[in-house]
């Protein structure tokens, strides 16, 4: 959960965080909630940030453990929505063009396997861009992550300004 919370922290695009937490609810070992903002449209700066934020729980994994668990299956399934719809939906694609593909009533894609092709393929090198991009920015802030983590440890669930303090270097 913290490396959600870094990344959406520390992204300039991302929603702060509004909470932090490692108590279990549910299947979530812990959560990150994120200070929602109302909008109506999102540029697709915000939008990467949007996958790399979720994409920062198994960067983490990678960065603090060295391997890797089933954890992130959510993750990876909104992150993996969010690009498609980027490149099918919002036209936000150079490989596949300015256009919103169609699905028809069960799901099936109304295009042919040379663009579904080209959509798979956009689709993973914006997740493979914006994994690489958090492993970046996980890498470079571990001593934030530490300091986090033992305020975890100690006080279970952080407030978003109580977050801020920690990531600053101060105290809970």
């Amino acid at each position: 959960e913290v490396g959600h919370a870094l990344a959406a922290q520390l992204l300039p695009y991302a929603e702060r965080v509004h909470k932090l937490t490692v108590v279990p609810r549910g299947r979530a070992a812990g959560f990150m909630m994120p200070l929602a903002e109302d909008r109506l449209h999102y540029t697709r700066a915000a939008l990467e940030d949007r996958i790399a934020v979720a994409l920062a729980g198994r960067a983490a994994e990678e960065v603090f453990f060295g391997e890797v668990t089933t954890g992130a299956q959510n993750d990876f399934e909104q992150a993996t929505n969010l690009a498609r719809r980027m490149v099918t939906a919002w036209g936000m694609s150079e490989r596949v063009g300015k256009v919103a593909l169609t699905q028809d009533d069960w799901g099936l894609p109304q295009y042919g396997n040379e663009v579904a092709r080209q959509v798979d393929e956009e689709v993973s090198t914006l997740l493979e861009t914006q994994h690489q991009r958090v492993l970046s920015l996980l890498n470079a802030h571990q001593a934030e992550a530490h300091r986090l983590v033992s305020a975890l440890i100690q006080h279970e669930t952080l407030s978003g300004a109580d977050f801020s303090t920690v990531l600053a270097g101060g105290q809970v």
